[in-house]
């Protein structure tokens, strides 16, 4: 049966929001300028499974279901839904009437239709969170029914970084599908965006500045502060100037503070800093199923492809001093790609080897490279904490084991399609718990690549079993089975080590005393909560 009756109800009701009084004295702006050390590199809202895309875009467009501050789900652009009585395979939505998009267009049945079927295509990048739907239907205006091919009870959970485009703007704007990422597509929706969120765009500079105004007929009037009447989103990749615009007053919000600079800028008499852990695991992929791998010195055989390479890997990266040294207090060491507070998760998976380099070396030799060899390491430099430092003290563990490691750091928008194109050995790479249950995880990074998951596996790896395990993690509705069955499927992830996971992040973002808001464990910035005093 339908859910959140009640909910429905009261926000019905508070529906009539729209005639709140529109800021007119100047005196009444507030703008909010807010800076990361990286861009999204696109506003197309299917194309790419990215935190950086969304954290822009959840200003601009809407999901229709959102995960709050807290990160608990609440109602967005759908007020209710449910499965329906006699079938277990269609989901109900009810739509929130009365919603416009920024072009002046009303959000219909027909939207959600077209945009759920956009993210199913082949090239969207966020597709994975959808397998399983065999169809969207329109029933009225502002009923939806999404027909899965078996039970999916995490559906629901799938929904909330998908986002609803005006199928009419993207029909005259030629973009019906979505960007091809991959091979660096130029379309209408890279650059622009017209959504039903709180912030209209108004100018767009890729990787320097994006400025949003508030959407003045935005639905939500009433429920959520809205107090930032525009919103600069800056790009300031130099993490010493990123802090020093916020020391200055130039800016009012840093996302992503430098471990370093945190004491500073909490001791700081008008700043401070909120802290909080973050559903993110940064851990290295390994191409294990290559006959060769491209990069290195070793000829007509792969190392990864021995267990005891691996193995030897994971033992040599010492968690602790890349917590201590490179990442100042500001990581937890783990074993595990799922992190806590996401369902998967066990301390008992999260247990990591113990540094050991004479045992690597052993494992290392036992396998028939006791020399080592060599090959590159693909990583980003702009995305995660100190990412490119955490490679940097990769690199000097390994060549104690006698692996040769030349280190490749680019920005993140050069080194995501490396991954999705399988043009590396050896890459660090970082995932969100979007769903807060770990098969997001195994669909989009162990899963054997195909056209629905394993979008950002590049280990070239194919298990047909397994993969048919993490399938029916997605229909299974006996949740004592399915626990049985991921905690299974888990245990298998951590003993192949063909992922080494280093660590979860635990976020720090800094502000202006009179900013308030919380740290969302998605590490999404929502700005329609942002309170300005």
């Amino acid at each position: 049966m339908i859910r959140n009756l009640s909910v429905v109800l009261a926000l019905a009701l508070s529906g009539t929001a729209l005639s709140v009084p529109i800021l007119s004295d100047p005196a009444d702006a507030k703008p909010f300028r807010w800076a990361r050390g990286q861009d999204a590199p696109t506003l197309d809202p299917h194309t790419e499974n990215s935190n950086q895309v969304f954290g822009l875009l959840h200003q601009i467009y809407e999901p229709l279901i959102h995960r709050d501050q807290d990160g608990k789900i609440v109602p967005a652009l759908a007020l209710s839904w449910g499965l329906l009585p006699a079938d277990a395979k269609t989901w109900e939505f009810k739509l929130r009437p009365g919603v416009k998009f920024h072009s002046g267009d009303t959000f219909s049945a027909d939207d959600v239709v077209f945009s759920l079927k956009r993210a199913m295509d082949p090239l969207a990048g966020v597709r994975t969170t959808l397998a399983g739907v065999v169809d969207v239907v329109k029933v009225d205006d502002l009923t939806v029914h999404v027909k899965t091919q078996a039970p999916m009870p995490l559906l629901v959970n799938q929904l909330t970084n998908i986002f609803m485009m005006s199928q009419k703007w993207a029909e005259a704007n030629k973009v019906t599908r979505p960007q091809d990422f991959k091979n660096k597509e130029e379309t209408f929706a890279v650059r622009n965006a017209n959504g039903t969120g709180p912030y209209i765009l108004v100018s767009r500079e890729p990787d320097s500045k994006t400025v949003m105004k508030l959407n003045e007929g935005y639905w939500g009037k009433g429920q959520f502060p809205l107090q930032a009447t525009e919103v600069v989103y800056s790009v300031i990749t130099s993490a010493p100037t990123r802090i020093a615009a916020l020391l200055s007053g130039e800016l009012d919000f840093v996302q992503d503070m430098p471990v370093q600079d945190i004491d500073r800028v909490a001791q700081t008499a008008n700043l401070k800093v909120n802290t909080g852990p973050e559903v993110r695991s940064i851990f290295y992929g390994l191409n294990a199923g290559d006959p060769e791998l491209a990069t290195s010195d070793v000829k007509g055989k792969n190392p990864f492809a021995d267990k005891r390479v691996r193995k030897a890997i994971e033992m040599a990266i010492n968690r602790e001093a890349i917590q201590k040294v490179v990442m100042g207090g500001q990581s937890a060491p783990s074993g595990t790609l799922i992190p806590p507070g996401v369902n998967g998760y066990s301390k008992e998976l999260d247990q990591y080897p113990k540094w050991d380099i004479a045992k690597a070396k052993a494992l290392m030799a036992e396998a028939g490279y006791a020399g080592g060899f060599g090959v590159k390491l693909n990583c980003p430099n702009n995305r995660y904490i100190n990412d490119e430092k955490i490679c940097q003290a990769t690199v000097g563990f390994l060549g104690q084991i006698g692996i040769k490691v030349t280190l490749d750091a680019r920005p993140m928008a050069q080194h995501t399609p490396t991954i999705l194109k399988n043009e590396t050995d050896f890459y660090m790479l970082g995932w969100g718990v979007a769903s807060f249950d770990a098969a997001y995880t195994l669909d989009s990074i162990y899963h054997s690549r195909d056209k629905v998951y394993g979008a950002y596996n590049a280990t070239r790896v194919t298990e047909p079993d397994w993969d048919k395990k993490m399938e029916a993690l997605g229909t299974e509705t006996d949740t004592a089975k399915r626990d049985k069955l991921l905690a299974e499927i888990l245990a298998h992830v951590k003993d192949e080590a063909l992922f080494i996971p280093i660590h979860n992040q635990l976020l720090a973002w800094g502000m202006k005393k009179g900013i308030e808001v919380k740290v969302q464990p998605e590490n999404q910035l929502y700005v329609k909560y942002v309170k300005i005093d």
